[in-house]
């Protein structure tokens, strides 16, 4: 496990990047561990990131088709969103463990 600071807020981090402390998650760390891929988040990433807090400390199950049936936005805008590995990407922006679907 490591630390690393963004935002001026020091987070614990496991060896894939993933927070290990989502209480340690803001929007300015989000902003920043997004930037560090290439990706400048938007209030709609926001919107999907919250939702996904919301569902992961829920104790829910996390999927792209529930993400995709949110209300939020659809499977296709989820992929524009967060392009290449969107659940892998969205749950680490959001300061969640990876899902285990994800490899």
């Amino acid at each position: 496990m490591a630390e690393k600071t963004y935002a001026g807020v020091t987070v614990n981090m496991d060896d894939e990047g993933y927070m290990t402390d989502a209480s340690q998650w803001t929007k300015e760390v989000a902003a920043e561990i997004a930037k560090e891929d290439g990706l400048d988040l938007t209030d709609k990433h926001f919107d999907v990131l919250e939702f996904i807090r919301e569902k992961v400390s829920s104790g829910a199950t996390l999927t792209i088709r529930a993400i995709g049936k949110s209300g939020h936005t659809d499977i296709k805008g989820f992929y524009k969103l967060f392009p290449g590995a969107p659940l892998k990407k969205a749950t680490k922006f959001a300061g969640v463990p990876k899902p285990s679907s994800c490899v």
